[in-house]
């Protein structure tokens, strides 16, 4: 199954708790509200995606638990940005201070905040294109570090505040790895074990 697009009539909008009880109420769905109204129904992962994200996931809550500098969060978590709009990066990170800054409500439901870093792991269900509009989103609304990982192409985008997207192209047999820059400091990501699942 595709992804679905519905559009809600800015007269008919969504309220933040509507949006969260509309959730709650189809859970079997990963649901996005972008910041023009349209509601983005998506289905769940195939098991190569699964495997990917998981693999994503674990790397990067290792590392974290070493640092402890801040909170991983999964593709089930959804995010209140700061433009509105209401999304689920694949894996995320948010800086300690800033999460231990959030009232106990908000840590409970959609937490209001852009995370500090993002990725996008593209499935197969997935369109290139408006992956790259939810990073620039993402890049647009606070993030300091998001990654764009393209099993297919295959390419790794990393995007960046106020400066040009980074295109890595590369074989599948020789991946690249990624750094966590300053915003994930000593985060070493290995590609290998997300592009050959």
């Amino acid at each position: 199954m595709e992804t679905l697009t519905l559009n809600v009539p800015p007269t008919v909008g969504l309220t933040d708790e509507q949006f969260y009880q509309l959730c709650m109420a189809n859970k079997e769905w990963q649901l996005e509200l972008t910041a023009d109204g349209e509601l983005i129904i998506m289905p769940p992962t195939g098991g190569e995606s699964g495997i990917r994200n998981a693999d994503l996931t674990t790397d990067l809550n290792l590392w974290n638990r070493q640092t402890k500098l801040g909170k991983v969060f999964d593709s089930s978590t959804e995010f209140r940005l700061p433009n509105g709009a209401k999304r689920s990066p694949d894996a995320s990170w948010v800086k300690l201070e800033r999460w231990e800054a959030l009232p106990p409500k908000d840590r409970k439901r959609f937490p209001p905040l852009c995370p500090d870093f993002v990725v996008e792991l593209r499935s197969e269900t997935d369109a290139l294109n408006e992956l790259r509009a939810k990073m620039r989103e993402y890049r647009e609304n606070g993030a300091k570090l998001g990654w764009l990982i393209d099993p297919q192409t295959p390419l790794v985008e990393i995007y960046r505040p106020s400066v040009d997207v980074e295109t890595i192209n590369f074989s599948v047999n020789q991946p690249p790895t990624l750094s966590g820059e300053d915003v994930l400091p000593g985060f070493i990501l290995d590609l290998t074990p997300i592009l050959n699942p």
